[in-house]
């Protein structure tokens, strides 16, 4: 069904519109699961009624998110209003729950157990993520300038800049790791 003419049809209208790649590949993921759910039935064969019982299921049977049934309800709203031209009116699906997922925190015990298994940089990059509160992309956007071994600060630069706590166990390694760095730039310019 992947070379199917039909979404062959849709993916160059998607493309002849702008839509990235990205919203091309889930539009036709949804688009497919559409047309399976109803045993392969071509869409302009279906309508309202349709969408609104594979919205429901999405919510009942298969537990998605709400973000995952928005998204599933764009592709849909895409295929029916912009590539087949028809109004599909309101819906009056049952939407999904947004289920509250709370953090897994570990025990200083098991944070100790990890970290005793790594080493080198490895070890730095986790000893950062749990003593510095830092998501995996910060920690690894930090630079030099972020760093403030005087106040004991990091600033993460993202979305919204902050500050946060250098953890001072740290500072030896740190240090140690960007000599390390800089030498290596050294190696590079003088090979180069």
């Amino acid at each position: 069904m992947s070379k199917s003419p039909f979404l062959e049809a849709i993916r160059r209208d998607l493309r002849l519109r702008g839509y990235s790649i990205r919203t091309e590949k889930t539009y036709l993921h949804w688009i497919k699961r559409f047309i399976l759910y109803h045993q392969r039935r071509h869409p302009t064969e279906m309508g309202a009624a349709e969408v609104r019982a594979f919205l429901t299921s999405l919510a009942n049977n298969h537990g998605v998110s709400v973000n995952t049934q928005k998204i599933a309800l764009n592709a849909l709203a895409f295929l029916y209003h912009k590539f087949l031209g028809v109004e599909l009116g309101p819906l009056d699906f049952k939407h999904a729950r947004q289920h509250r997922r709370l953090s897994t925190v570990l025990t200083r015990a098991e944070v100790a157990a990890i970290l005793s298994c790594l080493s080198g940089r490895n070890w730095l990059v986790f000893s950062f993520l749990y003593g510095s509160g830092l998501h995996i992309a910060e920690c690894l956007r930090l630079r030099v300038k972020d760093i403030d071994f005087d106040t004991k600060a990091l600033t993460v630069v993202s979305g919204k800049d902050r500050r946060t706590l250098l953890s001072t166990s740290l500072t030896s390694a740190l240090t140690q790791q960007m000599q390390m760095a800089l030498s290596l730039q050294r190696e590079d310019v003088a090979r180069a």
